[in-house]
């Protein structure tokens, strides 16, 4: 089926003035609303969004309308345990089949305890590649991977970055007083 001429539409682009062609007077107005906002959020007592890390912390300020310092974040993880103290990982996969980063590894083995067929024998996050997206958490049948407000860790090298089983349970023992995001 062939496209008939008049169903054809030509779209010229409008010619600049001398003016336009130098662009000075597009900067000027640029910087016009730059300064206009700039004094507009002064005047309305609100300052500079920047904090002055590690002095000031997240957690040091409120929960704003339309947005937050506080509860806007997601940070490292932790694997959750049982009443009984153990791992409540099930090794369902659903986590490391979920994650867009690729950043969760697990080997599953068969389970010692009667309660469930398996059990994560190697769980490992790689921090540094994961982009805290939640989707692990929000994947997780049974609330055994959270995300923590934990956000201050700091690692010499990529090894150390690498949360391991042992690493996400002892996370877990730090946390587990605080509320996961």
């Amino acid at each position: 089926m062939a496209i008939k001429p008049e169903d054809v539409l030509t779209i010229k682009a409008p010619t600049m003035g001398a003016l336009e062609s130098v662009y000075l007077p597009e900067v000027i107005r640029g910087f016009g609303i730059t300064f206009r906002h700039m004094f507009t959020s002064f005047g309305q007592g609100k300052t500079s969004r920047t904090i002055q890390y590690p002095e000031q912390r997240r957690e040091d300020y409120p929960v704003e309308q339309g947005g937050s310092y506080a509860g806007n974040f997601r940070a490292f993880h932790r694997l959750n345990k049982d009443e009984s103290g153990r791992v409540k990982c099930v090794a369902c996969m659903m986590c490391p089949t979920i994650c867009p980063a690729n950043c969760i590894h697990i080997v599953a083995g068969e389970s010692p305890w009667d309660d469930r067929e398996k059990y994560p024998v190697k769980f490992e996050i790689d921090e540094l590649r994961c982009i805290y997206c939640g989707m692990c958490e929000e994947a997780c049948p049974v609330d055994a991977i959270e995300l923590t407000p934990v956000y201050d860790i700091v690692g010499l090298t990529r090894q150390e970055m690498i949360f391991d089983k042992e690493k996400l349970l002892r996370m877990y023992d730090q946390t587990k007083d605080r509320k996961p995001m």
